[in-house]
């Protein structure tokens, strides 16, 4: 099953790659159909995943290459499992936005079906080498989605997206062969790596420690690697800033739990006063960035970093509740700031313009657009009964006891984030209306199709987040020692 997840994409981008150009109906038919099937089997897994054991699930391994001992070797647990179905469904998300893209439509889709097997490749491999093969694959769709299909600054902005997450992967390679030449006998088995690292000297594990870190913390990204983000989401196309929000960011956030924690926790420990300094920061000044933005998307972008600072905060208060609330978290952000640019993608298409200050009184002409825009930005600032509020609740109640100061610094975070949604609301939305947009028509079913699903889930996990913890439960105790 988890071998369809993974190739479906794969199998549908050869067959686009060979349909003729001009058949752009059955390009789009064969991207979907290929996507579909794959939301469909993880959606599938749901019914036979086991939410009282931390054990591997579903678990497919083989020898790849028997001379070096690697594997392909598959399986899911309650913290893999959640990014697998928030991969699958985003990626259909995307696939609606997507019908949208009018120039070079066979390239595109090739392009995108291949960032889709990659990304879910890094969620069930459980050999590094696989891991990494995936995490690579990820980088030359993503280039090429950027370079081609952005905006003004697109292949400037592709470029520092390659080279920054491309120089992060040499350090994390390093690392990977070093705990591979170091583990008797030889592997790069995760759980068999997972047994062996009790015997390895903590000056061992942090040196591996901080080549991982580097390579996950550029991906996050962490202070003060996060550079890249704002430029790569602001010249990305509308899909492919879904994408790059709800889930290649939170590969880094996976890989600093799984294999950082999982295979140097001496050197996870020993960083941790570090890590806790750059959640704050994250917290902090990606805030007060997003509130100097009068670009609604990079202003979104921002709030990426702002709130992936809110998953490393839970996960270095080394408690069950921070570690659940990092990954409800990460599945939060995802269905959220997805939600956000596609919002934003909407007004764009219509004005050709994200500035702030060019709208006012867009409630008045955009009721359904004005609405799901608020619904969403009070999602991502944190309101009760929603679902951002829950999880970044945990990772505060999970960092609380061992981090008392950082966490309360980290609070003024939610304050800058509700100022300047607030303030975003208040010039498009409210006020006197700009007749400049007097011709600006309301969403279209396919704007809707999109966001609506978003929408349910955010009020869905807000009011029931119970559903989504149960499946991380087990796996968070595993991996506490508990």
């Amino acid at each position: 099953m988890l071998s369809l997840i993974v190739w479906s994409p794969l199998v549908g981008a050869l067959i686009v790659l060979m349909l003729p150009k001009e058949k752009v109906r059955a390009i789009q038919t064969v991207s979907f159909a290929a996507a579909g099937l794959s939301l469909l089997a993880s959606l599938a897994l749901l019914l036979q995943f086991d939410r009282g054991t931390a054990a591997m699930q579903f678990v497919e391994r083989w020898m790849w290459i028997p001379s070096l001992n690697i594997q392909y070797f598959l399986g899911v647990d309650g913290l893999s499992y959640p990014l697998v179905l928030l991969t699958t469904f985003m990626s259909v998300i995307a696939l609606v936005s997507s019908l949208g893209i009018k120039d070079r439509v066979k390239e595109y889709f090739f392009w995108f079906l291949l960032l889709e097997v990659g990304m879910l490749g890094v969620f069930v491999a459980l050999d590094l080498v696989l891991f990494y093969v995936f995490w690579e694959l990820t980088l030359v769709p993503m280039y090429f989605l950027i370079g081609v299909w952005g905006g003004p600054k697109k292949e400037f902005a592709a470029i520092k997206f390659f080279l920054y997450t491309l120089s992060g992967s040499v350090f994390m390679l390093l690392a990977i062969l070093a705990m591979y030449f170091k583990a008797a006998p030889h592997t790069f088995d995760m759980l068999e790596l997972m047994k062996a690292q009790a015997a390895w000297a903590p000056r061992f594990q942090i040196l591996a420690f901080l080549g991982l870190y580097f390579g996950m913390a550029i991906k996050i990204p962490a202070f003060p690697f996060h550079t890249w983000l704002p430029l790569a989401h602001v010249e990305a196309p509308t899909p492919i800033s879904v994408i790059l929000a709800a889930v290649l960011l939170k590969m880094g956030v996976y890989g600093l739990l799984r294999i950082a924690y999982g295979l140097t926790p001496l050197g996870f420990a020993w960083f941790l006063p570090a890590l806790v300094v750059i959640a704050v920061i994250n917290i902090v000044y990606g805030a007060l960035c997003a509130m100097a933005q009068t670009d609604m998307k990079k202003m979104v972008a921002y709030s990426s970093v702002n709130h992936m600072g809110y998953c490393l905060l839970g996960i270095a208060g080394m408690t069950s509740i921070g570690f659940s609330g990092a990954i409800l978290q990460m599945v939060n952000h995802g269905i959220i700031t997805g939600a956000l640019f596609l919002l934003v993608g909407v007004v764009y298409d219509r004005a050709h313009t994200r500035d702030v200050s060019a709208f006012g009184g867009l409630a008045l002409r955009l009721p359904v657009y004005s609405g799901l825009m608020a619904m969403t930005c009070f999602a991502s600032l944190g309101l009760p009964g929603l679902a951002g509020f829950i999880s970044e609740f945990m990772c505060f109640l999970g960092a609380f006891p061992a981090w008392k100061w950082a966490t309360t610094i980290s609070v003024l975070g939610i304050i800058a984030t509700a100022a300047f949604f607030l303030r975003m609301i208040q010039k498009v939305f409210l006020g006197a209306f700009n007749e400049k947009w007097a011709g600006m028509e309301d969403m279209t079913p396919r704007e809707l199709v999109s966001i609506v699903p978003l929408a349910l889930i955010m009020v869905w996990f807000g009011i029931h987040p119970k559903w989504p913890l149960d499946l991380m439960n087990a796996t968070v105790a595993q991996l506490l020692g508990k």
